[in-house]
């Protein structure tokens, strides 16, 4: 048979678990025996069965820690089976103080023939287990006569105060005619002079005036024995005629070494009250998977006797695993677009828009470039802007539209990438002051976290612009490159995007990335606008004058702009351009164009290929002047493979280039083969190739370049505005229609 909705059959398994475990806690709370005043029980059963004249025995155990492994399945069977008459725990027989471990602690005792009694210890007293303890065990220190001996039991926690236990622990022992005396105390009195990893001051008995005074009493009323737990290890130490014991092996956590084992011990009292003890220890050899086993076996055990607390975290788990599945399986989902809606209101009125970027003008570089285009084509259409951005050295003096944020630190050898001081108060109240319709983040870290925090507080939407692939820039990032290349960056990418309302992307391809990866939020495929116009009106006589400023002849020119960075991939057009001018006579000049923290290595490169007469490094270029650098060119060549669209390609084509770049996510989107341009996999021999067929085949180059012309002229930065205008009403309207759907329900 086949399973045709497996989802459906765990949604109804969900629901039966969540159904058993409301069943069974009924039964717990209305059918099962509670337990309360346990030690009144327990004393009386001792009294039945030791007289004054017996020659008994009784075990005691420490840091029991409601272990299932050592205590019930090891320890317990023994016990039943020694003929001692009964149990003592010296401190710290539940793990913590919730009330599942004393529910589980009482069920491991029940398991007991004999009866038992508690010292109220350091675990039984935390996560508010005082009460708890009291309710169900009895009083945090008491004492009781056992044949000839008296048991005495006190309060280390700090729980009851120290000066009346010892007040009490006098006038109990100034009139007891016990033949001998037992104390057993949570926190051990004495330093056992034994290091171990759980030896630490704050197990051992406190304030100093507790211990002290409890000293002289133990000396003065001449106390046999005196045994303590709350370390992980046995130890013994005599001080006059008494023998001070800790005792912590009955199921914590075990070095099993010399000092650290699981042990018991058994103690003897005879009429005449001598006291004796042996120490029992038990062989265990716990491998660290039987002992990760042990634990998980004590969480399903301790959910059998399971608190309220707990109760209730279970079952809203599994009631939301329930309401998730019913979500997915049953409720209907319509995966298309909202044709209804309408967001004529917002088309029709100027909107006012913040925009968050951790890099802009006039620093140089795709994204600074594309914000300032935009915002000039949103201003242009009558929107208001405003722009957080870093502070540079060398940035306009007025800027009336920006926000300008000082940097915490700065990166790279000159420093290009700014990490802003997002705590200060003046960035938050600029925005709230600015009253933005909507708010536009370029970056999914940084300055872009803060205006998301923005969009939250004010409640308006968020558009984030999905410009870089982050995992392109890991050498930047102080963590294992791997690490952030294969998983950092695109789990950063899906959760900031997942919390926009609205994704804008340059290219389709980089839309499927997004969904790859898990991107649930709206998305938009809006390619970045270029100044088609600025290409179109630069004179013949700017491009001559260029020229014979660089002393260029006749030679083709090979042009390409970025940012001179590792992931830019410059080194492998350098290396096809060395290999281009071995294969090919005709004449060729390299113009790269750009700055950055490569350069004086790249420099380097191009002296040691020899081609200090075929490549250039121009450096930087103010962006007024680049229409002309363009038309200086005859073909456009790009290797980089982090772009999102590749801008720079869309401006060469825009000054009539057609273009050879290696083949990646926004690059297939702008270039169609043999039409403005060629797209190649990384390999030199093929890239190369197509590049001499440009320089060599005039014909070819002149008809690509027609094409490449008409091409960019649907990108221009007015029809790209008014797009991204398009964009945000649509978001707005969105959210306006949530918001009145959220009013009905």
């Amino acid at each position: 048979m086949i399973l045709r909705n497996p989802l459906k059959l765990l949604f109804y398994l969900s629901l039966l678990i969540v159904i058993l475990l409301i069943g069974y806690k009924a039964y717990l709370n209305f059918f099962m025996k509670d337990f309360a005043g346990v030690h009144t029980e327990q004393v009386e059963r001792i009294h039945r069965n030791i007289s004054a004249t017996d020659h008994f025995s009784f075990a005691v155990v420490g840091n029991i820690n409601n272990s299932v492994g050592i205590f019930e399945d090891r320890i317990i069977p023994e016990l039943n089976a020694s003929g001692m008459k009964f149990l003592v725990s010296a401190g710290n027989a539940v793990s913590g103080g919730g009330e599942d471990k004393y529910r589980a602690i009482y069920g491991t005792l029940s398991n007991l023939d004999i009866p038992y009694l508690l010292t109220f210890g350091d675990h039984e007293y935390e996560d508010f287990g005082s009460f708890r303890f009291y309710d169900h065990f009895g009083p945090h220190f008491y004492s009781i006569q056992a044949g000839s001996s008296r048991l005495i039991f006190l309060d280390s926690t700090g729980k009851t105060p120290w000066q009346w236990q010892i007040r009490w622990l006098d006038d109990l022992l100034s009139q007891d005619t016990s033949k001998a005396r037992i104390l057993f105390i949570g926190h051990p009195p004495l330093k056992t002079g034994e290091e171990t990893l759980f030896n630490r001051p704050e197990h051992y008995l406190a304030p100093p005036e507790f211990r002290n005074a409890l000293l002289r009493a133990i000396e003065k009323h001449d106390i046999d024995r005196v045994f303590s737990a709350n370390l992980s290890l046995y130890a013994e130490k005599q001080l006059g005629n008494t023998v001070f014991i800790t005792t912590g092996g009955a199921g914590g956590l075990i070095l099993n070494n010399d000092t650290s084992f699981y042990h018991y011990v058994k103690v003897s009292v005879s009429p005449e009250g001598e006291v004796s003890h042996t120490l029992q220890r038990l062989e265990v050899g716990q491998h660290p998977i039987f002992k990760r086993l042990e634990s998980l076996w004590f969480f399903v055990y301790s959910l059998f006797y399971t608190g309220y607390i707990n109760f209730i975290l279970i079952v809203a788990v599994f009631a939301a695993i329930a309401i998730k599945l019913y979500t997915i399986i049953f409720v209907g989902k319509d995966y298309y677009p909202d044709y209804d809606l309408d967001p004529t209101p917002w088309l029709e009125k100027p909107l006012r828009v913040a925009m968050f970027t951790n890099n802009y003008l006039p620093f140089i570089g795709g994204v600074p470039i594309s914000i300032a285009r935009l915002r000039r084509g949103l201003e242009h259409l009558g929107h208001k802007l405003l722009i957080v951005a870093p502070r540079y050295k060398d940035q306009p003096q007025i800027e009336d539209h920006v926000v300008r944020v000082p940097s915490l630190l700065s990166m790279g050898e000159k420093r290009e990438f700014r990490l802003a001081n997002i705590f200060l108060r003046r960035i938050r109240k600029r925005v709230r002051a600015f009253h933005p319709d909507i708010i536009h983040l370029h970056h999914p870290i940084w300055l872009g976290s803060l205006g998301l925090f923005m969009a939250r507080r004010l409640k308006v939407p968020a558009i984030y612009t999905y410009h870089t692939r982050l995992e392109h820039y890991a050498h930047f990032v102080p963590l294992p490159g791997l690490i952030f290349r294969n998983l950092i960056s695109h789990a950063l990418i899906r959760r900031f995007a997942n919390k926009c309302d609205g994704v804008i992307v340059p290219t389709y391809s980089t839309e499927e990335y997004l969904r790859m990866i898990g991107v649930k939020t709206p998305t938009f495929v809006q390619p970045t606008g270029i100044e088609y116009q600025r290409f179109q009106a630069v004179t013949e006589e700017e491009i001559s004058k260029l020229r014979t400023s660089l002393k260029l002849g006749n030679e083709t020119i090979f042009i390409s702009v970025s940012r001179l960075s590792n992931e830019k991939n410059i080194d492998f057009m350098l290396e096809a351009i060395n290999r281009l001018r071995q294969q090919s006579s005709k004449p060729f000049r390299f113009l790269m164009i750009g700055d950055g923290h490569q350069r004086d290595r790249l420099q380097n490169r191009i002296r040691e290929l020899g081609l200090e007469d075929h490549a250039t490094l121009v450096g930087a270029i103010p962006p007024d002047d680049m229409a002309v650098w363009y038309r200086l060119g005859d073909v456009f060549l790009f290797a980089s493979k982090s772009e999102t669209q590749g801008m720079v390609i869309l401006e060469a084509m825009a000054a009539g280039l057609p273009v050879v770049a290696v083949r990646s996510s926004g690059i297939d989107d702008v270039i169609r083969q043999g039409f403005n341009g060629f797209k190649t996999p990384e390999r030199q021999d093929q890239w190369c190739t197509q590049v001499q067929q440009l320089l060599e085949d005039d014909e070819l180059r002149s008809r690509l370049a027609s094409q490449a012309l008409a091409f960019a002229k649907d990108f221009s930065v007015e029809q790209f505005a008014s797009d991204v205008h398009e964009i945000y009403a649509t978001t707005l309207a969105l959210r306006h229609k949530k918001l009145k759907n959220r009013r009905k329900t």
